[in-house]
């Protein structure tokens, strides 16, 4: 199945558009519905000295929740809205260094001086991304030995009642965001390709996946 193809610069458009105003908020907002993300925080087990991307860094939120969970961790973001990035930056300074970029394609080694990554996390952006999957392949590219990718994104929403993920579903699409119901596939393959170990957890009624993919 083919991914719909996005230019950089629209694509970049597109969320700087959606979030031009909603930055402001952003934050405040989704602690009500992006539940998993201080879970797959608490589980990235950390040692002062590593270094860690986060892919759709947004507002620079989850990188200051891990700065705070495991300090003494080398910080590093990507993102592909300006906007987002301008917030990120007022966040957390000089404790990270951060960088625009698209997803499927960056390279870490000019915008990060690093091309190999302890730990790199994808929150909430997979659903927003329209190459996905090209996205967790170029990730999980990205890993040193004995590193690990952690994502944690839309589930199926399977537990829900009908009318109610129906709604959902309908809200988050004029948000441009699409559940990828075919992750745990993709990560499947990609251990069994590359010798990866894969995880896959559900939360509850469906909301949410945790995925952990470790060379």
């Amino acid at each position: 199945m083919m991914d719909t193809v996005a230019s950089t610069p629209a694509h970049g458009a597109l969320m700087d558009s959606i979030y031009r105003r909603q930055k402001h908020i952003y934050d405040a907002t989704r602690k009500y519905y992006l539940f998993g993300r201080d879970t797959m925080i608490d589980g990235l087990a950390c040692q002062p000295g590593m270094n860690l991307l986060e892919i759709g860094c947004g507002t620079g939120r989850n990188l200051a929740q891990i700065d705070r969970r495991w300090p003494g961790v080398r910080l590093r973001g990507l993102d592909i809205s300006q906007e987002m990035l301008e917030t990120a930056r007022q966040r957390l300074g000089d404790g990270a260094v951060l960088a625009f970029g698209d997803a499927t394609d960056f390279n870490p080694a000019a915008l990060f001086g690093e091309d190999k990554f302890d730990r790199v996390v994808i929150s909430f952006a997979l659903s927003m991304i329209p190459q996905w999957r090209e996205a967790v392949r170029h990730a999980a590219g990205l890993l040193a030995p004995g590193g690990s990718l952690h994502i944690v994104d839309f589930g199926n929403l399977s537990g829900l009642p009908g009318p109610l993920r129906w709604l959902m579903l309908r809200w988050l699409g004029a948000f441009h965001v699409t559940p990828r119901n075919g992750l745990a596939d993709l990560v499947g393959g990609l251990g069994t390709r590359h010798g990866l170990a894969v995880t896959v957890r559900r939360g509850p009624l469906g909301y949410y996946p945790l995925v952990t993919l470790t060379r």
